[in-house]
């Protein structure tokens, strides 16, 4: 397990999936192929090797020393210019929030050490400040091998297979699970106000309960000592943080091999103009719908339009519509000239659709009708339009020094 400032830091490194549009639509003549990587992170927890032991702090460039120094390192990044789909991200604070971005430029970063050798070889550039080493080894293999099996020996309706899946693939979540939990008291109205001013920093929310307050507040080890708890939360923020840099770095197999043309990628999905002979013949035998980190054809369409990540619109060749909009319930119906209009800039589309929202000073749910405004956003990569206004492309950021340099186009 790791905790305290060590876990801080590691979990910087910890980003999560890369999803990105980069080609908004096909032309009419062109097919656009959709493939998953059959369970992506169990494929690599099964196959590669993960932090183990106690870590290690260093400051410095320890591969000076030791060239082969394996876990996690805070790294000055020099990212190439000309890359199309860059492949290293990191959380960015901009005045619309924090975004996950894949910039090129210069920035700073906690990285882990595969994700750095990996993208050496697409022309990074690293200058290693300080970090954690530790051992490794392969500690999933036998896990994810049975756990598979069982998948393969039962039907996606089964429920068997369904409960191996669960499995498979929320272990390397538990392992990042945020275990900085938050602590709940009642509060006298009447007291409240020096209780805030003791813990303004640590108030999270106040809900009104008549004559108190109940506030929730950031939990710390100190307030578990003083409740007399003792908690073992089982947690290893590096292993997480491995899974799915691991991931990323599969997934960079794809992003620029000079021989695709990607439309879209997800987590654990690409959209490309190539079939699976042809994707066979660049990366060899890439595509089985049933071995474990490998490609399974989920779709082939004639009509695709990507607005923005987790939003886009399919129409495959035996006419089956299939569209993903994050944040919007299933009920709303949209079309294909729903998509199409939101390729021009600044289209906006409403929808409104009820959300389910609890109240607990009152002890029931509340069913409210909310409007969603679905449009493009910037929020990942640059947009690109043309002469009439449309959505043609886009492209990455540019950082200096961790800040955006490029305009954003509006």
């Amino acid at each position: 397990m790791l905790s305290g400032q060590t876990a801080k830091d590691i979990r910087f490194s910890y980003t999560g999936g890369s999803t990105d549009m980069y080609i908004p639509f096909n032309s009419n003549s062109e097919l656009v192929y959709g493939y998953d990587i059959n369970s992506l992170y169990p494929a690599v927890m099964k196959d590669k090797k993960f932090p183990i032991g106690k870590p290690i702090y260093f400051e410095g460039d320890i591969r000076k020393y030791e060239p082969e120094a394996f876990g996690f390192f805070q790294c000055k990044v020099e990212a190439p210019n000309d890359l199309i789909h860059p492949i290293i991200q990191l959380h960015v604070k901009t005045k619309s929030g924090l975004r996950t971005i894949s910039p090129t430029g210069t920035f700073e970063c906690m990285l882990f050490s595969e994700e750095i050798d990996n993208a050496i070889k697409l022309g990074y550039k690293f200058k290693i400040l300080r970090g954690y080493t530790f051992k490794k080894g392969k500690i999933f293999n036998s896990f994810v091998t049975e756990l598979y099996n069982i998948r393969l020996q039962y039907s996606k309706d089964n429920p068997m297979n369904y409960i191996a899946k669960i499995l498979l693939n929320s272990l390397y979540g538990r392992m990042g699970m945020d275990d900085r939990f938050t602590y709940s008291t009642f509060i006298t109205k009447d007291s409240y106000l020096k209780y805030e001013e003791q813990n303004i920093d640590k108030i999270l929310n106040v809900m009104d309960f008549g004559d108190n307050y109940l506030v929730e507040v950031e939990g710390d080890e100190t307030r578990a000592m003083l409740d007399d708890r003792t908690e073992t939360h089982n947690i290893n923020i590096s292993i997480a943080s491995a899974v799915t840099a691991y991931a990323r770095v599969l997934m960079s197999e794809f992003k620029n091999n000079s021989m695709l043309k990607i439309y879209y990628t997800d987590t654990d999905s690409i959209y490309t103009d190539l079939n699976p002979d042809n994707i066979n013949k660049i990366i060899n035998n890439i595509v089985d719908p049933t071995k474990l980190g490998k490609l399974k054809l989920e779709s082939v369409s004639t009509v695709a339009i990507f607005i923005s990540p987790k939003v886009y619109y399919l129409k495959t060749q035996d006419l089956k519509e299939i569209y993903k909009v994050k944040g919007l319930t299933k009920d709303s119906l949209l079309t294909q000239k729903d998509f199409e209009a939101l390729l021009n800039k600044n289209t906006t589309l409403i929808k409104s659709q009820d959300k389910w929202y609890k109240d607990i000073s009152k002890g029931h749910i509340i069913v409210r009708n909310e409007v969603y405004t679905l449009q493009q956003t910037d929020n990942k990569r640059e947009l690109i339009y043309d002469s009439e206004n449309q959505l043609i492309g886009t492209k990455p950021y540019r950082l200096s020094e961790n800040k955006l340099i490029t305009n954003v186009t509006k």
